[in-house]
């Protein structure tokens, strides 16, 4: 995340504030949020009630 400028806060707040989510393959969840200017994509998967891993985090564009 560092190397692409995304800050873990962004991430947390697309995961749990999400503009849009989508479902992907093996379980997986695409969360999309405008930060800024950017367009954040995170992709993460739900383990159990309160866990959550992180898969990708990106800048649509970029």
């Amino acid at each position: 995340m560092k190397w692409r400028k995304i800050e873990e806060n962004e991430v947390k707040e697309a995961i749990s504030n999400p503009e849009k989510l989508e479902d992907t393959i093996k379980g997986r969840k695409n969360a999309f949020k405008m930060v800024e200017d950017r367009l954040l994509k995170v992709t993460y998967i739900s383990e159990g009630r309160d866990e959550i891993t992180v898969i990708t985090a990106i800048i649509k564009g970029e």
